[in-house]
């Protein structure tokens, strides 16, 4: 059975060192493809645990990298397998990475929160390339907090049911706590080494921090973990037993599959109903508003004429559904924006009214 294993062990060493030079490549496409394997909803409690367990894992391979560099482990069976370790740590944080990427892509509205999903595409990408750098102690503690800091960013919300400006402080706080024990495990068993970067270790991480709350309160950071599913413009929307009856202008023959108003043709006595579907964790209750807003052409400016609200509960594949509507509103250019109580935007409606005498034949499908 030893030689069994002796010889797997040389055959893996002999291929890898054959192959090293594709390594950075084969962890980003193994990472981005375990994950899309896996993952599935932001709450799922199996979900969760397999992110978590990465950023447990990279941790624990940060560790050894680093042990393993100062000649510090002794243990036969460890150092076998040294040379893996840096590749597994690479592995975690593009699962990670790219993980996040799904996940806040999924909640953000491109207008608002490009910044941040380019940063995160960015961090995925980055992963790949600089494995010399992920070599250096100082980047993988970078590394390490970005990735728990967007980790909790998210997991809390699902954990607590709840979404407020105090749970992503509290993010921040648990995620510092990771970083610090990390950095103290690092610290008793190098301590000259942890000595001289100490400093400018603190001065990176709480720059992160200051960055990640500005971000956030200035709704930069996409309002994960809500995400809104669809959105249109209607003439009718009703409640019938688990659906919802929506009414809109049959298109053209040209337009076979139109199925909201973005060109609204308004006649006296119509209503103009903006339908929303968002998705929350389970037992995830919040607020959705639809802030109604139109275009002023002479000031060159949008004017909030409504912001109404409604409650979701969360747990809906599809998301909550809910709806508001509006009488009596004038032509010109609309934009609803979907949005969570702190303003973040999940999503927009555009559409255009246009004053018509005669009511329109009306095409009804039911979600």
């Amino acid at each position: 059975m030893k030689k069994i294993l002796d010889e797997t062990t040389t055959t893996l060493k002999a291929f890898y060192e054959d192959k090293k030079q594709y390594q950075p490549i084969i962890a980003f496409f193994a990472g981005f493809t375990w994950d899309s394997f896996t993952l599935t909803r932001i709450d799922l409690l199996l979900d969760n645990l397999i992110m978590f367990s990465y950023i447990l894992l990279a941790g624990v391979f940060i560790y050894l990298v680093n042990l393993v560099e100062e000649n510090i482990i002794e243990n036969k069976w460890l150092l076998k397998y040294k040379d893996w370790y840096p590749n597994l740590v690479q592995f975690f944080f593009g699962g990670l990475f790219s993980g996040y990427v799904v996940y806040y892509f999924q909640s953000a509205s491109i207008t608002k929160n490009w910044l941040f999903l380019l940063f995160l595409i960015l961090l995925l990408v980055s992963n790949e390339f600089v494995k010399d750098r992920l070599g250096n102690l100082t980047f993988q503690i970078i590394f390490y907090y970005l990735a728990t800091f967007s980790f909790f960013i998210f997991y809390l919300p699902v954990l607590f049911e709840t979404m407020n400006a105090f749970i992503f402080l509290l993010s921040g706080l648990v995620s510092s706590g990771f970083i610090a024990g990390l950095v103290y495990l690092l610290y008793k068993q190098l301590y000259d080494k942890m000595q001289a970067k100490l400093k400018n270790q603190l001065i990176t991480l709480g720059s992160i921090y200051l960055i990640f709350n500005m971000l956030y309160f200035t709704n930069l950071i996409p309002p994960v973990p809500l995400s809104l599913k669809e959105a249109g413009i209607y003439h009718y929307v009703n409640r019938v037993g688990d659906g919802y009856k929506l009414r809109f202008e049959e298109g053209s023959w040209y337009e076979p599959f139109k199925d909201s108003d973005d060109d609204f043709r308004y006649a006296p006595g119509d209503t103009v109903f903006c339908f929303a579907s968002v998705f929350a964790p389970t037992n995830l209750n919040t607020r959705i508003y639809h802030h109604w807003q139109m275009y002023n052409e002479k000031e060159d400016e949008w004017i909030t004429t409504d912001r109404t609200n409604y409650k979701i509960n969360g747990g809906r594949d599809g998301g909550y559904r809910g709806y508001t509507q509006k009488r009596n509103i004038q032509a010109g250019l609309w934009r609803i924006d979907v949005e969570t109580d702190r303003e973040q935007l999940l999503g927009r409606v555009s559409f255009e009214i246009e004053k018509v005498d005669q009511k329109v034949g009306l095409k009804e499908i039911i979600k």
